[in-house]
Order: C-alpha cells, then sequence, then structure tokens
C-alpha cells in the first residue's frame, strides 16, 4: 500500500471511533461495549474497505467475500465500517439500541446490511464459518473466503476447537479466523480467567497455518488477510482492549459501560487527536 493509502485508511479509524462514541451517546443507559469495539477497528478496515470483495453495490453477491462477527459485542466497529463503505449514514448510526432500529447490540442477520448471521452467543460463529466455507465449496465457489473474528476469551469455549477440527478435516482454505487478541475479557485478565497459554501452538497443532500481526498495524493486517493458504488461516491480532481512549485501554471495566460527562469529552478529545 501507498502512504497516502494507509493515510485514507487511519482516516476512516479515527472517524470510526468518532461514530463508535456517537453509538454509544444514542444507546444511553443502555450501556456500551467500549472494549472489544475499539480493539477491532482496524482489523474491519482492513478487512471491508481494503481487502474484501464487497461494498455498496456487491453486498449481496454470491461471490461476496463473507465476515461473521463470532465476538458480537464488537458489532459496533462492524457498522461503523458499513457507514464508511455507504451502507448506513449519518442517521442510521445514531439508532444504535433504540426501540427503532437495525443496529442492536448484538449483530442481527440482516441481508440489506451484509450481516450474515446473528451472534453474539459466544463459542458459535466459527462453526456457523464451517459451514458457510464448505457450502460455497460444495456449490463451486472456491474464490469467496470466509472471515470469522473471534475473540480471545471466546477462546474458551470448546465448540471453537470442535469447529477447528472440523475446518481441518474438511480442507477449508477458504476459511480465515481472526482472533482479537487483546488479553482482556468481562471479568479480566485472559490469562488469569483461563490461562490460553501459545495460541499459535495450539491452532498449529490442529492444523492451521497460523500468522501473527499487531492488529493495530493496518499494512500487517491487509498483508496478512491476503495471505493465499493450503490450509485453514488463523491470524492472531494482538491489540489493545479499548484501543485510542487511554482510560479504557487494557482496563476490563470497559467492556461495557456508560460514560459520564466529563469521560464522554476526554473520550472525543482524544479519538480526535492526530496522535492516535
Amino acid at each position: 500500500m501507498t502512504v497516502e493509502r494507509i493515510a485514507q485508511l487511519k482516516h476512516a479509524c479515527k472517524q470510526m471511533r468518532r461514530d463508535c462514541l456517537v453509538m454509544a451517546d444514542a444507546a444511553g443507559e443502555l450501556g456500551f461495549h467500549f472494549g472489544g469495539t475499539f480493539s477491532l477497528i482496524e482489523i474491519a478496515v482492513s478487512l471491508y474497505i481494503e481487502v474484501m470483495r464487497t461494498g455498496k453495490e456487491t453486498i449481496n453477491d454470491k461471490n461476496r467475500d463473507r465476515v461473521i462477527l463470532s465476538k458480537g459485542h464488537g458489532v459496533p466497529a462492524i457498522y461503523a465500517v458499513l457507514k464508511q463503505i455507504g451502507i448506513l449514514s449519518d442517521e442510521d448510526i445514531r439508532t444504535f439500541k433504540n426501540d427503532v432500529t437495525d443496529l442492536y447490540g448484538h449483530p442481527c442477520m440482516n441481508d440489506r446490511l451484509g450481516i450474515e448471521f446473528s451472534t453474539g452467543s459466544l463459542g458459535q460463529g466459527l462453526s456457523q464459518g464451517v459451514g458457510v466455507a464448505a457450502a460455497l465449496r460444495h456449490y463451486g465457489n472456491i474464490s469467496s473466503k470466509v472471515y470469522v473474528i473471534l475473540g480471545d476469551g471466546e477462546c474458551d469455549e470448546g465448540s471453537v476447537w470442535e469447529a477447528a477440527m472440523s475446518a481441518t478435516k474438511f480442507g477449508l482454505t477458504n476459511l480465515v479466523v481472526v482472533i482479537d487478541r487483546n488479553h482482556v475479557q468481562y471479568d479480566g485478565n485472559t490469562e488469569e480467567i483461563m490461562p490460553l497459554g501459545s495460541l499459535e501452538n495450539k491452532w498449529k497443532s490442529f492444523g492451521w497455518n497460523v500468522v501473527t500481526i499487531d492488529g493495530h498495524d493496518l499494512l500487517q493486517c491487509c498483508d496478512a488477510f491476503r495471505i493465499q493458504s493450503d490450509l485453514p488461516l488463523a491470524i492472531i491480532a494482538n491489540t489493545i482492549k479499548g484501543k485510542g481512549v487511554s482510560f479504557m485501554e487494557n482496563n476490563p471495566f470497559w467492556h461495557h459501560g456508560i460514560l459520564t460527562k466529563t469521560q464522554r469529552e476526554e473520550a472525543w478529545k482524544e479519538v480526535s487527536d492526530d496522535t492516535i
């Protein structure tokens, strides 16, 4: 990518973090999943804007690439990037979690928005991805990829590993898992709640090709998402929970929360700062 293109993507990331704060305002007392949303921003930008074959005109094309957000609580990052590619508007964003909306707190299947599955019950998304990837192969679509975004805390679930075995068994080279490795889950550090050890070794032992990247480095993200592999591909994206707002970063309190007036002002200032 050119320097100019990276700058454009960085600008999109900033705008997405601001749009997430708009959604947090819209949600009000219902709260907002700040931590796991902000850790996903660069991943979402890289996939939707730079890498995948999907967009406003091809959102339902049978040959599109597909994203399944298994860690459904991070869906505001997807809504924000859908605005960037022209599928959602400013008005849509302001309806987040309202009584009349398509923008729920977890993804709800919606062909108009390109939301492939209703997700949020953790541990289920990879099984869905295995099914979609297998179906695409069965019907002769060998070019479309299926990207499944998992949380690292979600990898506590045994169903993740059953699906991982199945992907290898059926040779699903069109399947890519992206693990948002931010090291924090709802109630603490992942290594304190349920030690994951080496995720790299775990996925390799299940027969996957494994790549580890900085999940906030746009060039690394784009390069990894474009890898052509002769095995199912697992990308471990090291990220920072709450990335972009200093008082949220690496703080499990901001897995889900409500901003005070002072916190809101500080967050807005930080996501508008050119250093982010």
